[in-house]
């Protein structure tokens, strides 16, 4: 496997491959593989003639100082893991490689009421950051297809956005969410649970399976308020439940459900903030 570190040298790569005609895959990452991140990696190997990697923590996507210093770092152990699942390269670029205009210049895109609901309520400017760096990435890798999981089930339609809006000639392939045995979306940040904190992380699938029985029982203002209950007996703190549009990612308005439905949730267990979702409708 290859590794560039400079954007340049990628860029001029990249644009070799695609003069032989070659479908480039990529999948972007923050480092601290897991197998969600390594399902990825196989979809692009399987579908792609060229597969690439980043790693990259990503200043511009933290809205708190101390989430981004504690980020999971694992390079050694990423390297094995990308190698032996067949990864033709990977990026591996220093902060000023993907800003080189500084951290402060700004893509010029909008993902519009989305970064006002869920995620983008809580974490105000994060999905700046990830367009600005999702950008910058499929720019330099030029790539044909871009392979992301549905866990990140909003940052999945503000990715969609940002290519419609840019014109990026690129595919989004979305992925299933990969999870634990007892049902824990696997996350890089499960790395930084203790033991009382990833036991008790289990009733946030434990909830959404539940919200499968309640969808066809209970109002759209009920589910929420038994799912917020739910979490809370099951020792984490609840930031938000909603139901929301599949497509839209609109938020259900009070009374029954009806057609298809995604239930998203942030929680933190211990110290640790999880995400997670579920179609449930």
């Amino acid at each position: 496997m290859n590794v560039f570190t400079k954007a340049a040298e990628l860029l001029a790569f990249t644009g070799e491959l695609r003069n032989k005609g070659m479908c480039i895959g990529f999948v972007p990452t923050m480092g601290a593989l897991h197998k969600g991140h390594l399902s990825l990696v196989r979809e692009s190997v399987l579908q792609s003639d060229f597969t690439i990697c980043s790693i990259f923590v990503n200043p511009t996507q933290f809205n708190d100082p101390k989430d981004l210093k504690e980020y999971p770092r694992t390079l050694e152990t990423d390297i094995v893991l990308l190698e032996n699942e067949g990864c033709d390269m990977l990026f591996l670029p220093e902060v000023e490689e993907i800003y080189p205009r500084g951290m402060g210049y700004h893509l010029n895109f909008d993902a519009g009421y989305l970064e006002n609901i869920l995620e983008g309520e809580f974490r105000p400017g994060h999905f700046k950051g990830v367009a600005q760096v999702v950008y910058r990435l499929l720019e330099l890798v030029q790539a044909d297809r871009v392979f992301m999981g549905e866990k990140d089930f909003q940052q999945l339609a503000v990715v969609e956005k940002l290519i419609r809006d840019t014109g990026l000639e690129v595919v989004l392939v979305r992925c299933e969410t990969v999870r634990e045995p007892d049902g824990l979306a696997m996350s890089s940040r499960n790395l930084r649970l203790d033991t009382k904190a990833r036991k008790e992380a289990g009733a946030i699938y434990d909830t959404l399976i539940k919200c499968r029985e309640w969808v066809n029982e209970y109002t759209v203002e009920e589910i929420r308020d038994l799912a917020l209950k739910k979490l809370s007996q099951g020792g984490l703190k609840p930031e938000y439940f909603e139901l929301v549009d599949p497509v839209t990612l609109s938020i259900l308005t009070p009374g029954r459900v009806e057609g298809p439905v995604v239930a998203c949730v942030a929680a933190y267990a211990g110290s640790v903030r999880l995400i997670d979702n579920m179609r449930i409708g």
